[in-house]
């Protein structure tokens, strides 16, 4: 006689399991414990074999006849029910060990070896978590075609993250080639991706800037700038800091801490929208010490003219280097551009200035970025560098980085 879900449901064992036959070799097995496991008996070359089709109440009576049903259209081809689910568990195993993110893993743990920096290991496999994987991780391999990887990364660059996407291109390039090189795969698709051809190019912006050389001339004329002296101060800061035009005029004073030596920059008023510090040199502390004695009873460090609620105009630095025969040739925001090709000249690392410019893209999902990332190593640099910038402004032979072997 057929089970009924009610004989089911009130099934109980005692001290020894019980059986309760549906048919055509299913029954349901129930255990002292009170777990119910379906099971189909079978024949196969002589052998008796059970084959297990799960546990009620997850495998219905319903379901439980329909994998019966499919196990004995197997045993009519003289296949066993039982090797078959083991080749399949194997080979889908196999299959996920050779899928895109268990490669990418397995290269990241390789790869990280030879890298410097903690941060970086620690942000490509972020971006790999956060951006490839969810596209392609579960793909083989081996199967990955070249349009996949294209919409990985226009989905990346979608959120408004172009350079990422690029990155995400490249990162996925060199998970092919460890691929390749370990068999794991044949060939690399990436390869056949010119990001330029399916991501935007990303906008530059040129700002204005004299050249370096100029730099000592423009240091005495802000020095000797006639014109009010919030404005100079500003000016000199922004040498001393090379910060955005944006992110000086809006300063607080409630971000800095002199005694500590630094400012600490909200997230709402950088470009990427993360906090930013900037390790301030003791030239910058005598500007802003100077710069309290004109404005340090209110918010801003600059407030505006006519509204004291209200920062100065971006125009009243751009005024002021016309005034000094700048129109046209340098902006606030070229001081930016000047630090980054001294510094690079003299020899200080690169990822501590794109730090220190606030360069590093961040994606959304990358919450964790560390703010404070080379922090000791930004601030030796910037102490060097308002050194530099002293001396350059005094005419003196400018200061030659000693380098520590």
């Amino acid at each position: 006689m057929a089970l009924t879900d009610t004989q089911i449901k009130k099934a109980k064992a005692g001290e020894k399991p019980v059986k309760l036959f549906d048919g055509d070799g299913l029954f349901l097995n129930v255990m002292p414990t009170g777990s119910k496991i379906w099971r189909v008996a079978y024949r196969l070359n002589g052998r008796q074999k059970t084959l297990t089709a799960g546990k009620y109440p997850a495998v219905t009576l319903s379901q439980a006849r329909d994998r019966c049903a499919a196990a004995r259209k197997l045993l009519a081809e003289e296949i066993d029910p039982v090797a078959q689910r083991r080749d399949t568990k194997n080979a889908q195993a196999a299959s996920n060990a050779n899928n895109f993110e268990a490669v990418a893993r397995d290269w990241w743990a390789h790869w990280k070896h030879a890298r410097s920096s903690d941060h970086h290991v620690a942000q490509t496999l972020r971006r790999l978590e956060a951006d490839v994987f969810p596209a392609i991780g579960n793909r083989p391999i081996a199967e990955i075609e070249a349009p996949e990887l294209v919409a990985m990364a226009k989905g990346v660059e979608k959120r408004g993250a172009g350079e990422l996407a690029k990155r995400s291109l490249q990162t996925c390039g060199m998970v092919f080639r460890y691929a390749i090189a370990n068999g794991r795969a044949s060939r690399n698709p990436a390869i056949d991706i010119r990001p330029s051809d399916v991501l935007k190019a990303r906008k530059v912006e040129n700002y204005a800037r004299v050249g370096v050389g100029e730099l000592p001339r423009l240091l005495r004329k802000i020095e000797a700038y006639q014109g009010k002296p919030a404005t100079r101060l500003a000016m000199k800061l922004m040498a001393l800091t090379f910060v955005r035009t944006s992110e000086m005029i809006k300063a607080k004073w409630a971000e800095f801490d002199l005694e500590a030596a630094r400012w600490d920059i909200p997230g709402e008023r950088m470009k990427m929208r993360a906090p930013h510090i900037v390790p301030l040199s003791s030239q910058a502390v005598d500007v802003l010490l100077t710069l309290q004695t004109i404005t340090g009873g209110r918010e801003l460090l600059f407030p505006g003219e006519r509204n004291h609620e209200k920062p100065m105009s971006n125009n009243t630095i751009l005024k002021a280097l016309e005034i000094m025969g700048y129109k046209g040739i340098m902006t606030g925001h070229g001081f930016r551009g000047i630090a980054s090709t001294l510094l690079h000249e003299h020899q200080f690392e690169h990822a501590h200035i794109e730090a220190q410019l606030a360069h590093a893209e961040r994606s959304s999902v990358s919450a964790a970025y560390n703010h404070a990332v080379y922090l000791p190593q930004r601030a030796a640099m910037m102490a060097w560098w308002g050194n530099f910038v002293e001396s350059a402004g005094k005419g003196n032979v400018l200061p030659i980085r000693k380098l520590v072997a």
